[in-house]
């Protein structure tokens, strides 16, 4: 009963005392979010350019090594851990008065994989992949699946195929790819010969006009 079972809770009429049915109220929410997000992009930057993210990613790569090294590879990761799960925890506390309601089906299988799917197709190796691709997922979802409910699954499903084909880096690496075939190669040089020495003819001693009779 306190929790609203199977269906959730939607009896959210405000956010910290600011009625939600007012428009002004709700652009004022919506510009929240967004500096919010910013803030975390910000945050993940300043992470990913400082000491802990090139640990960070030595334990992705040679987990043994960093061992070695004489840093303790659980604390990099506790600290990752907590890091994203604080990340999770103000995108949960802005998601509930932004949409209207929360139920368990909100933590299933299904927006797991979702935002996998957003992952994937912004490009997991970039910052702001996978923010382009988690909004770009979430707008397909809110106005294609009204327009083709039976078919916006297998719409998401062939994306994310084609994605991992022919992009496996995301859509984020299209910038890239269109700055390298954007270049002009650089005319070859022509290599340079060595210079050959030419040999210049003996002089012959000059004799004198009047010789030797």
């Amino acid at each position: 009963k306190q929790t609203g079972g199977s269906t959730g809770l939607n009896n959210f009429r405000g956010f910290f005392g600011f009625a939600l049915d007012d428009p002004v109220n709700r652009q004022m929410l919506y510009f929240i979010t967004a500096a919010s997000l910013l803030v975390m992009v910000a945050i993940a930057r300043q992470l990913m350019v400082s000491r802990y993210g090139e640990l960070l990613v030595a334990c992705r790569d040679a987990e043994e090594r960093v061992r070695f090294l004489g840093y303790d590879p659980a604390n990099v990761k506790t600290v990752a851990f907590v890091v994203a799960a604080a990340m999770a925890g103000v995108a949960g506390a802005l998601f509930v008065p932004v949409v209207g309601i929360v139920s368990p089906n909100d933590v299933g299988i299904v927006p797991s994989i979702g935002l996998l799917i957003g992952v994937a197709i912004g490009g997991r190796t970039t910052l702001l992949g996978p923010v382009l691709g988690a909004v770009g997922v979430a707008w397909a979802g809110s106005t294609l699946s009204e327009q083709f409910p039976s078919a916006w699954t297998y719409l998401q499903g062939l994306l994310f195929m084609l994605v991992i084909a022919f992009l496996p880096d995301g859509l984020a690496s299209l910038g890239g790819l269109a700055r390298a075939r954007g270049r002009t190669p650089a005319a070859p040089v022509a290599p340079i010969e060595p210079a050959t020495e030419v040999a210049e003819p003996d002089s012959e001693p000059a004799t004198s006009s009047g010789g030797n009779r």
